[in-house]
């Protein structure tokens, strides 16, 4: 097994569809936190030792009664999830937009099991975050509306706060406005949110973001001797921002902002905050918002992330830590892994579309492989469909899957899907047409773009099924025999699956799929293993193999 060098950091450090990153230290041990919307399991939690070998240890909201997305749109959910630890005790603040709002859980062991949701209805907006301050006490940052509900420009937010019990989970005062629209709202700034606070040296900094989480995405700070305010900006703000670099730049990071910053016990200063890789300069990326990393610089009493470059890096020299061990499978850099369902449980970074409510697919039926029904439900619904699927992690790459599925009707149709959102994904699959079976490729509107007739002796066997994708293009493939791969459509377009086309806040995802199409079935289909590979040209020096 090749490995990667780990002399330095690779960015993005949670490569995909891993948005509104946060992080604490808890002694030597880091733990990192992400958005999941309406994936289930909720708020995957990653640890390291030294924030360059990073594992995945949990979800945070892995039990139907801690998370209830029905009937919400894949961009909906849980926004912005904050962790934050104190004497003991690890906590975990986010918004259940459309759904309920901000809540609290927590544990003591951030592998979990981590509590039910402690609801806060006197918070009303989203991005919370906690602080402890000295002297026991401990407060609720939040984004919430513009003052009095009278927005003067579309986009006008505040920043407000409120002391929080953290013994009995609730707040304890009325909320404090601390930043009014921005860090100068003559200027009309938008969407100030993803608040936190850090003591240091006597001073109290507010980091938030601030331009909205696209292209002129930002990172701003302001600073006060008191925790309430007022809070006075940094005249050299923002402290990242990536909007002034021009987009015919080779290899763009873009849209930086949502940060968070932590300290080691050595003393440097990092930050995480997400950023996108566009693969065209009209801003299409289809692998949603990443996670990245950058050392933090303070000047004049200030924090400058990424202060030595005009351009975010791809790599970075590695903290003062101790090396930690590699991941038990790869999360950045090129990299290939395969599934092949042997576990008697599913990695934890595999995940659904919303709260399951039934048993609806197996591993041990047979062993060494994934059982899923055929149900009604569809992607196109905002229902739980027989969906299980991995983030898209590069811009260049496949995925692919063997099944063995024999479709009772022109209803049913399983295999694998690059899913974007409720109204913008392809599927390629097995179904009947005519009455013979066809492998088939559709648009989420059902319109069929390719279909291939499988013969008598086909259709008997194993069918294997595999997308690659290279930036805005998509192909698929087919086969029955292994190694063999025809293709069933070069090329078809991929911005189609870009954030810019579909809206929302996630990135494809890629997986695999039954539906009976809103009839009843009594079909199942069985995939063997299923199987990512990743080719950025950016890290073709970097690649690690893993199964």
């Amino acid at each position: 097994m090749a490995v990667q060098a780990q002399e330095k950091i690779i960015n993005p450090v949670l490569p995909g569809f891993y948005p509104d990153p946060s992080i604490c230290r808890a002694g030597d041990d880091y733990y990192l936190i992400t958005s999941t919307f309406s994936y289930y399991p909720g708020v995957p939690i990653f640890h390291s030792k030294d924030l360059v070998n990073w594992q995945q240890i949990g979800n945070i909201l892995n039990r139907p009664e801690q998370l209830d997305v029905e009937g919400l749109g894949v961009s909906r959910g849980i926004f912005a999830p904050a962790i934050a630890y104190h004497d003991g005790t690890f906590y975990m603040v986010t918004t259940l937009v459309d759904k309920g709002g901000n809540f609290v859980v927590t544990a003591t062991n951030p592998a979990g099991p981590w509590s039910d949701p402690v609801w806060l209805p006197e918070v009303s907006g989203i991005d919370p975050s906690l602080f402890f301050d000295e002297g026991g006490k401990a407060y609720i940052l939040y984004n919430s509306d513009a003052p009095d509900n009278k927005p003067l420009y579309d986009g006008h937010r505040t920043i407000r706060i409120q002391e929080f019990d953290y013994k009995n989970l609730r707040t304890v005062s009325e909320p404090t406005i601390l930043v009014n629209g921005g860090v100068d709202i003559s200027k009309k700034p938008v969407w100030i949110e993803g608040p936190h606070i850090y003591k240091v040296n006597g001073y109290y900094y507010l980091m938030a973001a601030e331009g909205g989480t696209s292209v002129n995405h930002s990172e701003v700070i302001l600073r006060s001797q008191n925790v309430t305010g007022p809070y006075i900006p940094y005249e050299n703000n923002p402290i990242l921002t990536q909007r002034h670099l021009p987009n015919d730049r080779p290899n763009p990071v873009s849209a930086t902002g949502h940060a968070d910053l932590v300290q080691t016990q050595n003393g440097e200063w990092w930050s995480i905050f997400l950023a996108t890789r566009p693969y065209d300069t009209e801003d299409h990326y289809n692998i949603g918002r990443e996670t990245f990393l950058a050392p933090v610089t303070w000047k004049d009493g200030w924090p400058i992330i990424n202060a030595k470059h005009e351009e975010v890096q791809y790599s970075y020299t590695r903290p003062n830590l101790p090396e930690a061990k590699l991941s038990d499978f790869p999360l950045n850099g090129n990299f290939r892994y395969r599934e092949d369902f042997t576990a008697s449980e599913l990695p934890m970074y595999w995940m659904m579309l919303r709260t399951p409510r039934s048993n609806w697919y197996s591993l041990s039926q047979p062993t060494g492989s994934l059982s899923m029904e055929v149900r009604p439900e569809e992607l196109s619904g905002k229902g739980n469909p027989s969906y299980i699927a991995r983030r898209q992690q590069h811009l260049e790459g496949s995925a692919s899957t063997r099944m063995k599925f024999n479709p009772a009707s022109k209803n049913e149709i399983a295999g694998i899907v690059a899913f974007q959102g409720e109204k913008n994904y392809y599927t390629l699959g097995k179904t009947i047409s005519k009455g013979k079976q066809v492998v088939q490729l559709r648009k989420a509107d059902n319109a069929v773009l390719a279909e291939e007739t499988l013969s008598r002796k086909e259709s008997k066997k194993p069918l294997q099924l595999k997308i690659a994708f290279d930036g805005g293009k998509y192909s698929f493939y087919y086969t029955t025999n292994e190694g063999d791969w025809k293709l069933l459509k070069a090329d078809v377009d991929g911005t189609y699956l870009s954030t810019r086309v579909a809206g929302g806040f996630v990135g494809v995802t890629l997986g695999m799929y039954a539906t009976s199409q809103g009839k009843p079935s009594a079909s199942k289909a069985e995939f063997e293993w299923f199987d990512y590979e990743g080719n950025d040209d950016i890290y073709k020096s970097t690649s690690t193999t893993m199964k």
